[in-house]
């Protein structure tokens, strides 16, 4: 059990968590979610010992493992795999103590050590979640200074998640990462055997992972059963029941007080009135709620609209290096109501089409129209890196409207959410949403008929996120997004692009029908490994002539005999995935009966003590089928690959 007890913590002044508490059980998955400021990466770090707190104390249980991604990303010329097998210390240590030791009792203990711990299948385990995270296998072998920053934390990501520590805290895991990965990461944690924190404003991962929601907020910490959603719901009936409970009590303590008022100098009702006065100063006030507002994003009208098409390219090839094109056969259509999602894996040419279309890049080979009054709103990452940090957002405003005058310039700049107590601080002392909304005011000022947006989402908390949602479904250009953000793309866009194989083309589907595409490569690609494994055994018993001889064609009758041979042997696998699966529906109905009661607000003024109740037992329910599903996950792989035994030996 991990345990949060009565801590406070304060930054130059500034309380950030006061008496606050929590506990986390074992092999739970929980979410810290929180505004932007309110503390989340501060209690990381008092969670792993980095800080130390002003009172209170951090219980963790003795011998547990802590791990988290480290903040610098990897560098040098070791390769990506030998990084990430060497995040596993005690094999690491293992294997050199193996080297050196001549003791035939301390060799016998490593050798058991390193069986218990299956250190024969580290590498194959680390090249499995390099993958996931986008490096391909021949990408492995390389040093890491070979890669960009972002890259290098993805493979400190893989590290991390390779060492598999008993508590694992992660801050923004998907920052760095594409649709592809963020897709992997979400699989990889569902099923991750110990205790996961995670610090994330991607509403899809709250979602898919979480089974508990701890909230910070009023630096104090609250924790909610089931995912995002939910916890979203039950916040809503939640304020609503608060905002009922101070309605009624003003109107009590308005009641009472006439009443004092009236007759405190009345000899008949003075005990009376001395009895309310008394309730009155005993009455504890119900806690406000306090919303912070989140500022609105704007984008300005269209300075000119223009005539479709805005863009129409044909047999195009683009790349950096003449005759070494990274796109090619480009035959794309931009219209001024169009709204894009690009997908496809990092490396395979997105932010390559992106320079395209922002007039970075020429083509090398087709045709390419463009309307000659066409301006291209373009946001990217590097953008938010570039900026200049002594400046101020006032600063910036005048560099955009030299004629202005102190007021207009200002204007401007609250209605991109940067009043008073923002424009005049300098840039480096601005937090990353506000750093990201500067960046998205620079590239939207003028009014441009597309917005071409790499990642917007990378700094911004949910309800920020919502915002942006809002103003690009508002915005009467066309827009064009390059995001791991699922809620956002799903939010936003009516047509996906999918860019893969050296080009770019129209992908038939929605976003589920990608992520089965994702997942069905991911285990293609799980396949073929395992087969180039298997197959160089057989060809290694081919050369030494041992290879089996040719066999005659089997005959209709032998075909049907060796299918109900498989069947039969497979049988008790199928029928343990079915009962799993009747254990699942019914544990679901359980929940959804739980949850038809829970959504009652009525219940919360009833019988709070019962409301808690049944929100513990959805919570249990839900523990039980996610340990189904884990269960349901091992028995079809092992189905699967009994399957294919039983197959290949006949």
């Amino acid at each position: 059990m991990l345990h949060i007890n009565d801590l406070s913590y304060r930054i130059d002044g500034r309380l950030l968590l006061e008496g606050a508490s929590c506990a986390i059980a074992p092999g739970h998955k929980v979410a810290l979610v929180g505004r932007n400021g309110t503390g989340k990466s501060t209690l990381l770090k008092l969670l792993t010992g980095e800080l130390q707190p002003e009172s209170g104390s951090v219980s963790i249980p003795r011998n547990a493992r802590i791990g988290q991604v480290a903040q610098e990303a990897p560098g040098g010329s070791d390769s990506l795999i030998s990084v990430v097998l060497a995040a596993d210390k005690e094999r690491a240590a293992l294997l050199a103590e193996a080297e050196q030791a001549t003791d035939p009792m301390r060799i016998a203990e490593i050798q058991v050590r390193l069986a218990d711990i299956e250190a024969h299948a580290a590498p194959a385990r680390a090249a499995a979640i390099l993958a996931g995270l986008g490096f391909p296998e021949e990408d492995q072998q390389r040093p890491c200074s070979d890669f960009s920053g972002g890259w290098r934390m993805r493979v400190a990501l893989a590290a991390v998640l390779f060492a598999r520590p008993d508590i694992l805290l992660l801050d923004e895991p998907t920052n760095y990462l594409d649709l592809e990965g963020t897709l992997w990461l979400q699989n990889f944690l569902k099923t991750y055997p110990a205790t996961v924190l995670i610090v994330s404003h991607d509403r899809d991962l709250l979602n898919a992972v979480p089974e508990e929601i701890l909230l910070l907020e009023g630096r104090k910490l609250t924790l909610y059963s089931g995912n995002y959603d939910r916890f979203e719901r039950l916040r809503r009936e939640e304020q609503a029941h608060l905002a009922k409970l101070r309605k009624r009590q003003e109107e009590e303590r308005r009641h009472m007080q006439a009443f004092v008022d009236r007759f405190r100098y009345k000899a008949s009702k003075a005990r009376q009135a001395q009895s309310r006065l008394k309730m009155l100063e005993r009455l504890e006030p119900v806690a406000a709620i306090v919303e912070q507002q989140v500022m609105p994003f704007h984008f300005p009208a269209i300075d000119k609209p223009l005539d479709p098409p805005l863009i129409r390219i044909e047999q195009g090839s683009v790349g950096y290096e003449p005759g070494k094109p990274i796109l090619r056969n480009l035959d794309i259509r931009i219209d001024p109501d169009d709204r894009i999602a690009l997908l496809g894996s990092n490396g395979n040419g997105k932010s390559t089409f992106a320079k395209l279309i922002a007039g970075k890049l020429s083509l090398e080979a087709g045709r390419m129209t463009t309307n000659k009054r066409l301006s291209v709103g373009y946001f990217a990452q590097h953008q938010v890196d570039a900026l200049d940090l002594e400046l101020t957002p006032y600063d910036y405003m005048a560099q955009l409207m030299p004629e202005a005058t102190v007021a207009e310039r200002r204007a401007r700049l609250g209605a991109y959410g940067f009043g008073a107590a923002l424009a005049d601080n300098r840039i480096g002392t601005l937090s990353g949403g506000e750093k990201a909304r500067l960046t998205l005011m620079l590239a939207t000022f003028h009014g441009p008929q597309i917005l071409l947006l790499d990642e917007p989402t990378n700094h911004l908390d949910i309800d920020s996120r919502a915002a942006l949602v809002t103003a690009l479904n508002d915005y009467e250009g066309a827009v064009i997004l390059i995001s791991h953000d699922r809620f956002l793309i799903e939010a936003c866009v009516d047509r996906l692009l999918l860019v893969a194989d050296r080009t770019v083309k129209p992908f038939d589907g929605d976003l589920d029908d990608y992520q089965r595409l994702v997942l069905e490569r991911a285990r293609a690609a799980r396949r073929e490994r395992r087969e180039a494994r298997e197959g160089g055994t057989t060809a290694e018993a081919a050369g030494t002539g041992t290879a089996k001889p040719s066999e005659p064609a089997l005959t209709a009758q032998d075909r049907r005999r060796i299918a109900a041979e498989i069947r039969s042997k497979l049988a008790p696998f199928r029928r343990r995935i079915e009962a799993i699966e009747k254990k699942m529906a019914a544990l679901q109905k359980d929940v959804d009966m739980l949850e038809a009661k829970l959504a009652d607000p009525k219940l919360y003024e009833r019988d709070s003590s019962a409301a808690n109740r049944l929100v513990q037992e959805r919570a249990d329910l839900v523990r039980q089928i996610k340990a189904l599903e884990n269960e349901w996950l091992e028995a079809s792989t092992e189905l699967e690959e009994q399957e294919a035994a039983l197959q290949a030996s006949c």
